[in-house]
């Protein structure tokens, strides 16, 4: 047993955690968690827990259905919201077959072997996201959602909720060892963001899963209702998850460059021409709902179109100019994914896009200095910005032809993802919605 491991038992008894709670996601990025009682966590170390992974979404197929779920002692923390006594503590997992190998269609091992292929090329991939979300008073299906205040961006509401519910909640992940950067009010009525601070992609994938829980938990607790949906409100912005990224070799920023314009080096170039190159393929994934493409060509800072800029706002790839000349600040920023994205999923097909840029020496365009959203269609053609798919299907259409994805996906998980996005699609479709019937029904 190693030194993780026996610190793991160590803490559960001196803590009296009365029940550990192991997580993992189904391929849609939603949190699966079963809980075991003290005495069976030594032989979850080692042999696993067994489940029918056929019930999970994407997981397994019905004639395979047997999955077993190890957890990784490094992501060991006590939940704060199960009170002092007789606690609760979680653990993720990653899946294996019976016979030991990963599962193919386990999220947190795609992401691991892409961060494998990384690192086999020296690279080691962080990421800082800024994750957007609306509160809205205690809501009911089929109800209109009433955010909780009418605040915008940077506001201060003293004694409002928002302001309350940010700082129980960021006292929730620090206590939780999630360190958080900065937290504000955002633009949207009732929409607050809360960005992590940076980490290596996988424990950053494994702090979103909690953070959306977290944040949940705390809602609960303030009697308001978190969401999490990319597009909620009509006119209000939609909730993006806004993603900082860079490579390192060592403790080297690889993305730095001394002298370079911008700060940047080679690397970074190629993989934000990587980043470009691939963004509508990879774009079921960063925006894998039906609402995201409400988000997406709404406006209010949504990038629409394929294009990188300095301190643009309205592009897809943005470069962040606070601190040019610290060489561990460089980094460049996605903007397209939104709050609802898988990260485990979302943060492979990124990095494989960049790290593809990099293999094949990809030259980057020339960055937009317009507001692109201002330019006119001609004008976008002529400078070469193409756009983003406009709807999940379209989205669809584009993932399907990609070698890229389903190569970082693998066979299992890409196969999946299209079958239940083309569902998806499909149900929307069917659908007589209120637009319609208010605009057509009394006259036609």
């Amino acid at each position: 047993m190693d030194k993780q491991q026996e610190y793991v038992l160590r803490s559960v008894e001196e803590r009296d955690i009365r029940f550990i709670r192991l997580w993992f996601t189904d391929v849609l990025g939603i949190l699966k968690s079963v809980a075991i009682a003290p005495a069976e966590l030594e032989n979850a170390f080692n042999e696993g827990i067994g489940f029918d992974g056929s019930a999970v979404e994407g997981l397994t197929r019905v004639y395979e259905a047997d999955m077993i779920a190890k957890p990784d002692p490094a992501t060991f923390q006590i939940l704060p919201w199960r009170g002092e006594r007789q606690g609760a503590a979680r653990m993720f997992c990653d899946i294996f077959t019976p016979d030991g190998e990963p599962a193919l269609s386990d999220p947190r091992q795609v992401l691991k072997r892409t961060l494998d292929k990384a690192s086999q090329q020296g690279f080691s991939f962080y990421t800082h996201p800024e994750i957007e979300f609306y509160l809205f008073k205690q809501f009911e299906p089929g109800q209109q959602p009433v955010p909780v205040d009418r605040a915008g961006y940077f506001d201060n509401v003293p004694r409002g909720t928002a302001h309350n519910f940010r700082r129980e909640a960021i006292t929730m992940l620090e206590n939780m060892g999630i360190s958080v950067e900065f937290s504000h009010h955002e633009a949207g009525p009732g929409q607050n963001e809360i960005d992590l601070r940076y980490a290596d992609a996988l424990t950053t994938a494994d702090n979103i899963m909690t953070f959306r829980t977290v944040i949940k938990e705390v809602a609960l607790e303030q009697g308001v209702f978190a969401s999490f949906m990319p597009k909620p409100l009509f006119e209000a912005p939609g909730s993006g998850m806004h993603t900082h990224m860079s490579l390192f070799e060592g403790d080297r920023n690889a993305f730095h460059e001394a002298g370079a314009e911008l700060g940047l080096s080679l690397v970074a170039r190629q993989f934000m021409a990587g980043l470009l190159r691939h963004a509508p393929e990879i774009t079921a994934i960063t925006n894998q709902y039906v609402n995201s493409y409400k988000r997406l060509w709404g406006g209010a800072e949504a990038p629409s179109y394929v294009c990188w800029g300095v301190n643009n706002r309205s592009a897809l790839v943005r470069v962040p100019a606070h601190k040019p000349d610290k060489s561990q600040s460089a980094r460049v920023e996605y903007r397209a994914m939104d709050s609802a994205a898988n990260p485990y999923l979302a943060f492979s097909v990124l990095l494989a896009a960049g790290l593809k840029g990099i293999e094949e020496g990809l030259e980057l365009p020339d960055g937009a200095e317009d507001d692109v959203w201002e330019l006119s269609s001609a004008e976008r053609r002529a400078l070469g910005y193409e756009p983003l798919p406009t709807s999940l299907n379209e989205a669809i259409q584009v993932m399907e032809r990609s070698e890229l994805v389903a190569e970082t996906l693998g066979e299992r998980v890409f196969d999946f993802v299209l079958r239940n996005k083309r569902a998806e699609w499909e149900s929307y479709r069917a659908q007589v919605t209120p637009f319609e019937l208010e605009t057509y029904l009394s006259v036609l």
